[in-house]
């Protein structure tokens, strides 16, 4: 899919805030949202070549509001130049790139699933939403997905920071599979140069053993590498899990 209309070069300055960056564009300092509330040590670098929506070409928000934006931005910084080609660092893409897939058919384990709705408020479990329900027929499966950018040595790793809501959302999919449901996590590498998916036991060794757990529950873990050519971003081909 493409995720913006047109992009503009700059060159990444410093990070403000959590959703805020600063840039040099147009041939001044400015200000622009970062959609990613990860670490994203690797990419965050002064110097690094980063691609913006402006605002009148930004893509559509989720419903899931972001805080502490600075009170004018002049766009969403969406790609930085890594050391294998471009990543996407929007963290919103993950749930709309998987519809996209399941809907064209793309996917083996998802043939003859259909996306029923997205950003699924769970009955079950309030104050919980997940990314995409999910339909064959009279079953139906829960979906949660998970934005990944870093890599190393070809191993592409999540979370890059304790992820609370992100363990919560693990166990979520364990109650449901449990319960004799169908639930997916499907982790999305918006970068083309990872070789295989394991959960960054480092970074929050909590998540990783909730996802194992989950894996032995029933839960299938998938894990697939984009296509990053900007301003377009497409689940390509699944890659290996090792929990």
């Amino acid at each position: 899919m493409n995720v913006a209309s047109a992009l503009e070069p700059s060159t990444l300055l410093a990070r403000l805030n959590r959703f805020a960056v600063a840039l040099h564009l147009d041939g001044k300092r400015q200000v622009a949202h970062l959609p990613n509330s990860g670490r994203l040590r690797e990419l965050l670098t002064p110097g690094r070549p980063t691609l913006v929506a402006l605002s009148s070409r930004a893509p559509e928000t989720s419903r899931r509001r972001t805080v502490n934006l600075p009170r004018r931005t002049v766009g969403d910084a969406l790609f930085m130049l890594g050391p294998n080609g471009w990543v996407c660092v929007d963290a919103r893409l993950p749930g709309r790139l998987l519809a996209e897939a399941v809907e064209q058919q793309r996917l083996d384990v998802f043939r003859g699933w259909r996306v029923k709705r997205l950003e699924y408020p769970v009955p079950q479990e309030p104050g919980t939403r997940l990314d995409l329900l999910l339909e064959r027929g009279e079953a139906l499966a829960l979906v949660e997905t998970k934005s990944v950018t870093l890599v190393e040595r070809g191993t592409a790793l999540f979370p890059d920071a304790p992820t609370v809501r992100g363990r919560r959302h693990v166990e979520v999919l364990l109650r449901a599979a449990e319960a004799g449901g169908a639930a997916f996590v499907v982790f999305v590498v918006q970068r083309r140069d990872a070789l295989r998916f394991s959960p960054h036991r480092q970074a929050d060794p909590a998540f990783a053993e909730a996802l194992e757990r989950a894996a032995r529950g029933g839960v299938q873990v998938l894990a697939y590498r984009c296509g990053v050519d900007p301003p377009s971003v497409g689940i390509e081909e699944a890659i290996p899990v090792v929990l």
